[in-house]
């Protein structure tokens, strides 16, 4: 892989200056809307009230972190103001609501969003999450390759990271999890591990992947560690791991797994932050268990990724992986002498 000017600055931005990816989520909609709107009897969750609880995650958490991903819907408008320039900056650009079909699912950008807008603003990089699973109608996976395809070639045009994440997912006829955004249960490895295989083709352009655990995170068994690293094989560029609402235990078993296989850290949210929401709409009790509770669980985990994880330059797709920044792009190279 060559890293362009602005994709190199966009990895060195979202990662710690050991490079490593301590990255906290605040960009769910349905996992944050939803238990609102329950709570309050609504059938939609008041705006300011979602918006309002990104904002306190941000200004609880982002001080132990790298980087963080947030959406334009509620995190953005709500929350730029305390925002740390000095951390990296992601930003959601696939809506949350996806057309769900017999045959699959099919994805779509948030209206009037873009790559061009999300460069513009100042973000460090786009991330898209795509449902896929490898059996789901042609035409289905089709529309998905395209789409994804399109960010890929659009992100390449400007010069910003592209971080992809992938997602399995239960059929239209396995009405229990039909909007669930949690780990798929009894998931097929083969679907994970294929889908990943995909999306490494150099067509897509993706710089980092996002993935879940190629296996359910309560069912890990010491002999999985064979499965991951095939999956960070697949991947062939830095890869880091999604909590998928798993629970702290689960993610952490998760994370010790990835990085024994070569993962550079993590992009997490509910494993971190959840406990917290159950308090909703106690907003004293909401920080306290951030403060306590989550704080705790981050520290342990960005803990574990410095001590473990492998440093994002250092992957084998930059010049066989040695211990230096791949500052020789494609644009820079009549720079050097060899």
């Amino acid at each position: 892989m060559q890293l362009s000017p602005g994709k190199l600055m966009g990895m060195k931005r979202l990662a710690d200056r050991n490079g490593i990816f301590l990255m906290m989520a605040v960009d769910q909609r349905p996992p944050i809307k939803k238990p609102i709107a329950d709570y309050l009897k609504k059938i939609e969750a008041p705006w300011k009230e979602v918006a309002r609880f990104k904002r306190v995650l941000i200004d609880n958490l982002q001080d132990y972190c790298s980087a963080l991903l947030l959406d334009p819907h509620f995190a953005l408008p709500f929350s730029m103001d305390i925002f740390d320039p000095r951390k990296g900056l992601v930003v959601t650009l696939e809506d949350s609501a996806f057309t769900e079909l017999e045959g699959g699912r099919i994805s779509k950008s948030i209206d009037n969003w873009t790559v061009s807008k999300i460069k513009r603003m100042g973000a460090d990089a786009v991330k898209v999450l795509a449902w896929y699973r490898p059996d789901a109608d042609r035409k289905i996976l089709e529309m998905q390759q395209d789409y994804v395809q399109r960010v890929g070639e659009e992100c390449s045009k400007h010069d910003i990271l592209f971080l992809f994440e992938l997602l399995v997912y239960p059929f239209l006829r396995k009405r229990s999890q039909i909007n669930e955004y949690v780990e798929m249960k009894n998931k097929k490895t083969d679907h994970v591990l294929k889908s990943v295989e995909e999306f490494s083709k150099e067509k897509y352009r993706v710089d980092v992947f996002k993935l879940e655990s190629p296996i359910n995170a309560d069912a890990i068994r010491e002999d999985d560690l064979r499965t991951f690293k095939e999956m960070g094989r697949m991947a062939g560029r830095p890869w880091v791991m999604l909590s998928a609402g798993v629970s702290k235990e689960d993610f952490k078993r998760v994370l010790s797994f990835s990085f024994q296989a070569g993962c550079s850290g993590f992009l997490a949210g509910r494993a971190i932050w959840s406990d917290a929401l159950l308090n909703y709409p106690n907003w004293e009790k909401i920080g306290s268990v951030l403060k306590n509770s989550s704080v705790g669980y981050l520290s342990e985990i960005v803990s574990l990724a410095e001590s473990q994880a492998l440093p994002w330059y250092k992957h084998a797709c930059f010049s066989g992986g040695g211990n230096h920044f791949p500052y020789k792009t494609a644009e820079f190279r009549h720079l050097y002498k060899e």
